[in-house]
């Protein structure tokens, strides 16, 4: 068994590519150096709409992959070969899942009930459904979702800062950890999702759903549910 954050940024901004690309060997560093501390064995680098190779500097495995924001929302791609980069709004969620198998990954979707209306299609070939860090009360729609869809339940935190990594995270079974037994474990459904729910991850969630709806991004699941047909543009 194995313990893997699913879904991570090496930076905490979106934009300026160029300084991004200097600043994500940094990035990887304090990814994977706070990813050991809590005690996960992989963390997955799905930075938005590009993917680049870095080489990890500890005992935590990095999974490559690339957060794909598709005309409906987002996309994880996850496994040995994701795409180097993707235009934002340039494919449909149908697109990313074609090109995500196509190159041997595996396609999620990604917190389906924040700023998406991914999860309103059918027919499309998910290989899951995420459950998502930031907002994990969320869970119980997921799950359903996830049942109706037949499809398996994984956790990634979308950390941006290092100290958010592995609040929600993949429990893996697989006899070694490569971004190929990752893709077979998701499709073969040997996964579960997790949530940590310390006092430090619980101040944390607290202080994004404020931010969410000072942001007007976020309505309460009592009612409509959030980001119906609205691209994301988060954080």
């Amino acid at each position: 068994m194995y313990t893997v954050d699913l879904h991570a940024h090496t930076r905490f901004f979106h934009g300026y590519r160029r300084l991004g690309d200097r600043f994500d060997p940094l990035g990887v560093r304090l990814l994977t150096g706070m990813a050991d501390r809590r005690g996960l064995d992989g963390v997955a680098t799905t930075n938005h709409d590009y993917y680049t190779p870095l080489t990890p500097t500890g005992p935590v495995e990095l999974i490559p992959g690339i957060e794909i924001t598709t005309d409906r929302g987002h996309v994880l791609v996850v496994g040995p070969d994701p795409p180097a980069e993707t235009k934002p709004g340039a494919l449909s969620p149908a697109d990313a899942v074609a090109l995500a198998h196509d190159r041997g990954c595996a396609a999620i979707v990604a917190h389906p009930f924040r700023n998406s209306s991914v999860r309103e299609l059918e027919g499309i070939l998910f290989d899951a459904i995420e459950v998502n860090g930031k907002h994990p009360r969320s869970r119980p729609l997921v799950e359903e979702l996830a049942d109706d869809r037949g499809l398996p339940l994984v956790g990634g935190s979308d950390a941006h800062y290092p100290f958010e990594v592995g609040r929600a995270y993949t429990v893996i079974e697989a006899d070694r950890l490569t971004p190929e037994t990752v893709v077979a474990a998701i499709r073969d459904g040997r996964v579960q999702a997790r949530v940590c729910r310390t006092g430090f991850d619980r101040l944390l969630r607290r202080g994004y759903r404020k931010i969410h709806r000072h942001k007007e991004e976020l309505d309460t699941h009592t009612g409509q549910t959030p980001g119906v047909g609205s691209p994301p543009d988060e954080n």
